[in-house]
């Protein structure tokens, strides 16, 4: 059995949770509505309020089905519950964010500033302190979006090794390498 496959997944209260004919599995909860389209190989039997997932055969496959689907149904139910939360800085002189609604206004040290759209579903705020580098909070129940949505931000302008300049998440480690050796 794999290892994560196997475990059961228990329903929080508030969590609803319906599978189709089609294996289409959709779980709603308090902060929202997610769906997942299961593989046929992978059998989903709700027991009072745990979830369990089986598989049809020992094959390769349908091992590495159980343990993916497991997983992907275990983020939605924390999602629609609990849900999650990112936190990136931004490092630099000058660099600044800026939450207007759903748009995220970033100054990155280019000619012009950077306007990102965000999904409804994620929300965004930033705060500033002084002293302190800018940070980008973001909260979504869904766990794949969010993810998503952080990396492309912090494609925007990655930190780089030498002063370590660049949107990171918090506590993101950048190997630093040292600049030229002065000449004698």
């Amino acid at each position: 059995m794999s290892r994560i496959g196997k475990l059961p997944i228990s329903l929080p209260k508030g969590v609803e949770i319906t599978v189709n004919d089609n294996n289409i599995i959709t779980v709603k909860g308090s902060l929202g509505t997610l769906t997942q389209n299961v593989d046929p190989c992978v059998k989903i039997k709700i027991e009072e309020d745990t979830l369990i997932l089986e598989r049809e055969s020992d094959q390769k496959r349908h091992k590495a089905m159980h343990g993916l689907y497991r997983s992907l149904i275990s983020n939605m139910v924390k999602g629609v519950s609990e849900g999650f939360k990112i936190v990136q800085e931004v490092i630099g002189v000058g660099y600044k964010a800026q939450a207007n609604g759903q748009v995220l206004e970033l100054a990155l040290g280019y000619s012009h500033n950077i306007f990102f759209e965000l999904p409804k579903e994620i929300k965004v705020e930033t705060v500033t302190e002084k002293g302190k580098n800018p940070l980008i909070i973001m909260t979504s129940y869904d766990k794949q979006l969010l993810g998503q949505v952080a990396a492309k931000i912090r494609s925007l302008r990655k930190p780089e090794p030498y002063k370590g300049k660049g949107i990171r998440f918090q506590g993101e480690v950048v190997r630093r390498k040292a600049g030229k050796a002065a000449a004698k």
